[in-house]
């Protein structure tokens, strides 16, 4: 009898271990938030593209982050870094991709702040360069793909375009997907969440506005702008697929921030990324 009950106690605290170990899944927040994640770096080798000698700048480098909005009604993530967690090795480290590097896989990260990919309602990008597409792939048999009618286009043209690594986006194509036509697409239905049309960098570039009831509202640049000095110097990239109409998307962005007062977070800015909090730490 003791030796039965012996085994049934080691048998309840392998259960009772097990069960711990596991990653506790989110609940829906009472407000929106905002979660930051560190998808890595990009090493810039020429900075003349964006018209910017390497002496204008305070670092060359380039912030890869990844975001998570999670909303009362469900979740979006916004733009899923430049290596896919498909590249990672047994040792931590990850096949090489053009100039990107990072040491943290997205998957265990979303895991840290109790969601898996399967449980993302939505996935929209800023566009579909090659840095802001890596792990699209793991939210293709779940997520609705929100996504405007050129860039879906462009990715899946022929032949593909060299700004991109169509492997990583590959899944998308069958993946249930809402073509968004509006300039201001309200994800949730009561603007807190808008997806807004700027094209210029891409044919149908956009970026993302969020109301948060604490930080306040806040525009995520996608590649609007690059770096800071690009916006503070008034610089356009030579590589802009239409350069008139990122002139245009940029003035209408800045008379946007004016009007709301809004936060204009640039995505790449390598700098003021740091600062940001990253999950499982948020923004609310």
């Amino acid at each position: 009898m003791r030796i039965h009950r012996v085994g049934l106690v080691a048998i309840l605290l392998i259960a009772f271990s097990a069960t711990a170990q596991q990653p506790k899944k989110a609940q829906p927040p009472q407000t929106v938030r905002l979660y930051v994640f560190d998808c890595g770096s990009l090493d810039i080798p020429d900075t003349s593209p964006y018209q910017l000698k390497k002496e204008e700048l305070a670092t060359s480098k380039m912030s890869v982050p990844c975001f998570l909005v999670a909303h009362p009604k469900g979740t979006l993530m916004w733009d899923v870094g430049a290596v896919p967690d498909t590249s990672f090795k047994s040792d931590g480290t990850h096949a090489p991709l053009r100039y990107a590097s990072t040491t943290k896989r997205l998957t265990d990260q979303l895991a840290e702040v109790g969601y898996a990919p399967s449980d993302i309602t939505y996935l929209s990008l800023s566009h579909f360069h090659w840095d802001h597409i890596g792990n699209a792939n793991l939210f293709a048999a779940k997520s609705t793909w929100l996504v405007r009618k050129l860039e879906r286009e462009i990715m899946f043209g022929e032949p593909p375009s060299p700004r991109t690594e169509p492997a990583n986006y590959s899944a998308l194509k069958n993946s249930k997907t809402v073509i968004v036509t509006k300039e201001d697409y309200d994800v949730f239905g009561d603007g807190a969440v808008v997806l807004k049309s700027t094209p210029g960098h891409s044919p149908d570039h956009q970026v993302l506005f969020l109301k948060l009831a604490k930080t306040g509202p806040v525009l995520l640049s996608g590649d609007l702008y690059h770096y800071p000095e690009e916006r503070k110097l008034n610089k356009i990239p030579t590589t802009e697929f239409n350069a008139a109409q990122t002139v245009s998307s940029r003035a209408a962005v800045e008379s946007f921030l004016k009007k709301t007062g809004a936060q204009l977070w640039i995505q790449h800015d390598f700098t003021a990324n740091a600062k940001l909090k990253k999950a499982p730490q948020f923004y609310e």
